[in-house]
């Protein structure tokens, strides 16, 4: 099986993407978010023309998250039941025994305003929804935009990112309160390259200079951990016109 995670920052300007890459790479699920889009706006047809059933959450303008899947889909929940919120930010379902949660985690803007307090609460109750998930489902697979660089070496340069958002000490620390949970990073299971990055800023040449932040992840419960023979940044939708500023990432299990 293989677990996918992209923020396709607007499906509707990217779906042909989409499309072209699952041709490509037809795999069992793919998790996007930054859809920002209504659901009476989603394309469903032209997704489960590729061969996917699709279920999500949206909303206009913003936000928005969708899980594809070659395999049926069951006990679907959309956002999180203990946090309340408009904003569209978690769908999860059942799949092949597998528990998928998609999660596009708040960005937090700056350190100290309000949009980060609101980050580290929500971030809280994913913790606190998580720990009951896992009781229930053993396989448990959480992919998402975490909008966080858990360390050093996911950053293009640690000093100058040193104390702002996406980077910050207590934004890793829910991180690792998330491995806490018996989460494995599943990138982290294996040896990598150095400064392999999933999102590049579309300002000063960024992905050209490789100036990035790996803050897209795939975290594997220990039974789905014990079974993931890789897990690679595939750079190569970033390259396209019109990309995503973000780019996939995949992880096997067997």
């Amino acid at each position: 099986m293989k677990l996918v995670t992209w923020n396709v920052n607007s499906l509707k300007v990217r779906l042909p993407q989409v499309l072209q890459w699952l041709a490509e790479n037809p795999v069992d699920v793919l998790c996007l978010q930054e859809t920002k889009l209504t659901d009476d706006k989603f394309p469903v047809a032209e997704i489960e023309a590729a061969g996917y059933q699709v279920i999500f959450t949206g909303q206009k303008t913003y936000n928005g998250v969708a899980i594809l899947s070659r395999h049926p889909m069951s006990e679907v929940v959309k956002n999180n039941p203990r946090f309340e919120d408009e904003q569209q930010r978690i769908i999860a379902a059942t799949i092949e025994g597998v528990r998928v949660v998609c999660a596009y985690i708040p960005n937090g803007q700056a350190v100290g305003s309000d949009k980060y307090q609101y980050k580290l609460r929500w971030l809280d109750a994913l913790h606190d929804w998580l720990a009951d998930e896992l009781k229930t489902h053993e396989s448990l697979a959480l992919l998402g935009d975490y909008n966080i660089a858990p360390d050093d070496r996911d950053v293009h340069d640690p000093i100058g990112w040193q104390g702002q958002v996406l980077v910050s000490d207590l934004e890793r620390a829910a991180f690792q309160r998330l491995l806490g949970l018996g989460l494995k990073d599943s990138f982290r299971l294996f040896e990598q390259p150095e400064k392999l990055f999933s999102w590049w800023d579309y300002r000063m040449m960024a992905f050209r200079r490789n100036m990035g932040l790996r803050i897209d992840h795939i975290l594997l419960s220990p039974p789905l951990a014990a079974r993931c023979t890789a897990c690679i940044i595939d750079k190569a939708p970033r390259k396209w016109e019109q990309p995503s500023d973000h780019t996939p990432v995949v992880a096997t299990i067997d």
